[in-house]
């Protein structure tokens, strides 16, 4: 059983910016696909960013250039930044950990980003 944490969620006025992290135990860290992924009210989940195990890296179509999504292997860890915030920005974000994939892999609980002035 792998286990996601998300953190650094929280309310930022428009223009801002914040980090978030993913930190996971339990699997292969440093062989799974990591991804980030956001729900708002009322809409369905969308993808934010991926990074797979060997560093590629795929970008939403809701990134606009302000978002970058990096991992630490020793840490076991996953970042999002989010730079140039908007309102329609807010949503839960959710971490997803992939491996091996054919998996369905685990997600994490989210953590809410709320963009308002």
């Amino acid at each position: 059983q792998v286990q996601v944490v998300e953190s650094g969620g929280g309310l930022v006025q428009p223009g801002g910016s914040l980090r978030l992290s993913c930190v996971c135990s339990g699997g292969r860290f440093s062989h799974a696909s990591m991804s980030w992924h956001r729900q708002a009210p009322g809409k369905e989940r969308e993808m934010v960013a991926v990074i797979s195990a060997t560093g590629n890296i795929v970008y939403g179509d809701n990134d606009k250039g302000r978002f970058t999504i990096s991992r630490d292997n020793a840490k076991n860890t996953v970042f999002l930044e989010m730079n140039s915030l908007e309102p329609e920005d807010t949503a839960v974000y959710f971490c997803h950990y992939l491996f091996p994939r054919s998996s369905p892999g685990f997600w994490g609980q989210g953590t809410q980003v709320t963009v308002s002035s």
